[in-house]
């Protein structure tokens, strides 16, 4: 099973729904029974590894598809791996609770057959804290017997950049309406009445009676005068509209890569 364990490193994860979770980067096998229990998955760039249940999971070999019986949401609110790679008795006690999952039927049992040791007892790993997992990521994966083939080689592994992308916050855009007060100034045009003297000389004076005395007369006169009314109308609609823009950016870090040379051959090869 060691050769299987390993050649799961790397296959991609799917929860229930067919979503991609992430990819797997360690298995972890029980130590009594020897069945993988947890896979540790790496789901994004500058995040934690999220541990999978292995479960009841499905493994297509055409593709490399790894189905478990869990959903994401649940994975990505699962407590994260430790640091030291390392899953104690109390982190997978949490687990199991988080999941749901029975103790007793944690392991993938449809995976394989587990190595065994001469006389029927399951092979085991030992370790500090009884029940704490151990991580199969190269070699020889632990509760199985190594063959003469794997004492005979070894497994070149390296560190690959897993890149994706997080939409954060980067700020805020508002309207504020607010009132200011300008001076504005319009030409009207106006009217005003003005009198003066018209004289017509008479022609006939047996047509006109002619009486001597004191007399007066009066005209009315007009003119316009500005009013101003104030009055609220609208004049234009303002809103905020949000583009979305494509640029690119490039991610450098720094990545570890194992090289294997040789001694005692013929040709000192080093790749």
């Amino acid at each position: 099973m060691a050769q299987q364990v390993e050649e799961l490193i790397g296959d991609a994860v799917y929860d229930l729904d067919g979503d991609k979770i992430g990819k797997v980067k360690r298995v972890y096998v029980d130590n009594a029974s020897g069945a993988p229990t947890w896979a540790s998955v790496s789901t994004g760039l500058f995040r934690d590894d999220s541990l999978v249940p292995l479960a009841g999971a499905q493994l297509r070999q055409d593709t490399g598809e790894l189905r478990v019986r869990v959903h994401k949401e649940a994975v990505k609110s699962a407590p994260h791996l430790e640091h030291d790679g390392l899953i104690s008795q109390e982190s997978e006690d949490e687990l199991f609770v988080h999941y749901g999952i029975d103790p007793g039927r944690s392991g993938w049992d449809d995976y394989g057959r587990h190595a065994q040791r001469p006389g029927g007892d399951t092979a085991g790993t030992d370790t500090t804290a009884a029940g704490m997992g151990t991580a199969a990521g190269m070699g020889t994966a632990a509760g199985t017997t190594a063959t003469p083939a794997d004492r005979e080689s070894m497994v070149r592994s390296e560190e690959q950049l897993d890149v994706g992308t997080e939409q954060h916050e980067t700020g805020r855009a508002r309207l504020r309406k607010y009132v200011v007060t300008e001076e504005q100034s319009v030409t009207v045009p106006t009217t005003h009445e003005e009198v003066h003297v018209e004289r017509e000389p008479i022609t006939d004076p047996g047509a006109v009676h002619a009486d001597l005395g004191d007399e007066e007369q009066e005209v009315t006169l007009h003119e316009d005068r500005v009013t101003v009314h104030k009055e609220s109308v609208p004049v234009e609609r303002v809103r905020l509209a949000v583009d979305e823009v494509e640029d690119e950016q490039t991610v450098s870090d720094t990545v570890r890569k194992e090289r294997i040379e040789t001694e005692g051959t013929d040709r000192d090869d080093r790749r």
